[in-house]
């Protein structure tokens, strides 16, 4: 059978089209960018008609590079980011441009609703904290977290609030796009952390709604991941070039299927996602929070199942940064002679160059730390303020350095996180890597050996979200387990073991880094406020 499905990033939509039999095959993909809109006052704000154009463009691109016809495809699916809000009218259409997981101009709404209280815990409401915690095992602690973007719309744009139907996220107004019917799936109702994941009580929690003053009515109807919801819309399918009627299923977030599409379906299994944001998630069949690290067990593509959660917001963005400010001006990229990309691309020329470079320098950088919060952090301590820095450069340290510190950083953040994880979970021994960065050799043997852990990854990583929607879809039409089937069809291809000869240096550089945030936070927030 064939499926299409949608991998909605940041920046840009890849399309892929996959056959799946007794094995799971990527027949060709095509990739549309689309803008992301950053202004001065925190704002992260997107174009839903550079959306639907990017979608269009790219499905009709894949049947130009395959021999796969329109009529051929059984279903489809969103996998996209999450954490955004999209506010629509009774037609689906976006009222605003809708607002980025990124967004966070909301700062005054989340202190005027979580600052207040008699007793409070890290400055917020230990009431509405706790009151919280009851129904989700999570809390809005983040001015990103997308009621508080709902509150600033109402208090900033009264006129759009007032027309408002529906509140979505971003794969939901796909979804209605595509299909026309208006309704959130259930691990995106989770995301705004206003859905109850009590047995027996899922949904939107009533409770909640009207402790952040929201109103019942904006909140759409909840499907699970897993569902048909229907069929392509003959405007639609005219539109991207498909069969009207077409299956489409409920999909849902990128970080609901990376671990379906790892293969990581028993509990316990882990995983380390890196593309532009970066995270470590452990499957587990019950739900737990750590609110001193900002973690928690969001909802799987299974009903009853989660994925334990950890955040880094910076990821391979921070490889893209220094690719485009250390590295760029000294290999005549701009001559030609080179590409450059970033690691949700095709082309990876510019990284491929410099791992052999970056590899000539030894663990630890040469003494040199890098922080990889280019854009505040979340996990495991949540503030805006934070910033990347490099530290402790000397005279003897030079930009090969600097790359290689911006790698290890990377990889003592996942290792925080990863230790954070295992307070509440047992993680599994031998971690599946996936998303762009786990092409690179050099630095998937730099994760096993500053983590300590194997680290395994798969065929395809750039894909591994679109590729678990894809399981997802084909369960669906075949009418088998999911879990079952993604054991079935995703294989290790290659295993790394840590090297104990870089133990004892990347153990040093790791406990410092740990104490540069709080060594810093105070000059953070005097610099960054």
């Amino acid at each position: 059978m064939y499926t299409i499905i949608y991998d909605f990033g940041t920046s840009s939509v890849k399309t892929c089209l996959f056959e799946i039999d007794s094995e799971i095959k990527l027949v060709t993909s095509s990739r549309a960018d689309y803008n992301l809109y950053i202004s001065d006052n925190g704002g992260a704000e997107q174009d839903t008609e550079e959306w639907w154009d990017a979608i269009c463009s790219s499905t009709k691109d894949l049947f130009k590079s395959s021999d796969v016809k329109p009529e051929q495809i059984e279903g489809l699916a969103f996998c996209s980011q999450m954490q955004g809000c999209v506010f629509v009218d009774e037609n689906g259409k976006a009222l605003r441009p809708p607002m980025n997981y990124l967004d966070q101009r909301a700062i005054k709404e989340y202190e005027d609703c979580m600052g207040r209280g008699i007793v409070k815990t890290s400055g917020c409401s230990l009431y509405k904290i706790l009151r919280n915690l009851k129904v989700n095992n999570a809390a809005s602690l983040s001015p990103k977290d997308p009621v508080w973007k709902y509150k600033w719309v109402e208090n900033n744009e009264p006129d759009i609030f007032n027309r408002i139907y529906k509140w979505l996220d971003v794969g939901d107004y796909l979804l209605a796009r595509s299909t026309g019917k208006i309704v959130r799936t259930a691990d995106t109702a989770f995301a705004t952390f206003l859905y109850d994941t009590r047995k027996g009580k899922e949904g939107w929690n009533k409770g909640l709604l009207k402790m952040y003053k929201v109103n019942d009515e904006h909140m759409p109807e909840i499907v699970n991941s897993t569902d048909l919801v229907g069929g392509l819309t003959k405007k639609a399918a005219e539109e991207l070039g498909l069969v009207e009627g077409t299956k489409v299923f409920g999909g849902g977030g990128d970080t609901t299927f990376v671990n379906i599409g790892a293969g990581c379906t028993t509990p316990g299994d882990t995983h380390v996602y890196i593309g532009t944001s970066g995270w470590v998630s452990t499957f587990m069949d019950y739900q737990t929070c750590d609110v001193s690290a900002n973690m928690t067990g969001v909802l799987s593509a299974k009903q009853g199942y989660f994925n334990y959660y950890a955040e880094l917001e910076t990821a391979g963005k921070c490889i893209d940064w220094a690719l485009e400010h250390i590295a760029l001006d000294e290999i005549d990229v701009y001559s030609g002679k080179t590409k450059k990309t970033d690691l949700d691309g095709n082309v990876i020329d510019v990284f491929g160059y410099l791992e052999g470079e970056i590899a000539k320098v030894s663990p630890g950088a040469n003494g040199v730390i890098f922080t990889p919060w280019l854009h505040g952090n979340r996990c495991p301590f949540e503030d805006s303020k934070a910033g990347g820095m490099f530290f402790n450069i000397s005279l003897k340290n030079d930009k090969k350095d600097l790359l290689r510190a911006t790698l290890e950083g990377i990889c003592y953040h996942y290792r925080w996180m990863l230790e954070c994880s295992m307070k509440k979970a047992k993680t599994s021994d031998a971690i599946r890597f996936v998303g762009g960065g786990s092409l690179s050799h050099m630095l998937c043997q730099m994760l096993a050996d500053v983590t300590g852990r194997t680290i395994e990854t798969v065929d395809n990583p750039r894909e591994v979200g679109a590729a678990g929607t894809a399981i997802m879809v084909a369960a669906g039409v075949k009418n088998v387990d999911m879990l079952e089937l993604s054991k079935k069809l995703v294989k290790v291809n290659h295993a790394y073991v840590p090297n104990a000869e870089n133990k004892e240096v990347y153990d040093k550089n790791y406990n410092v880094f740990k104490q540069l945030y709080k060594t810093n936070k105070t000059n953070f927030h005097k610099m960054n406020s």
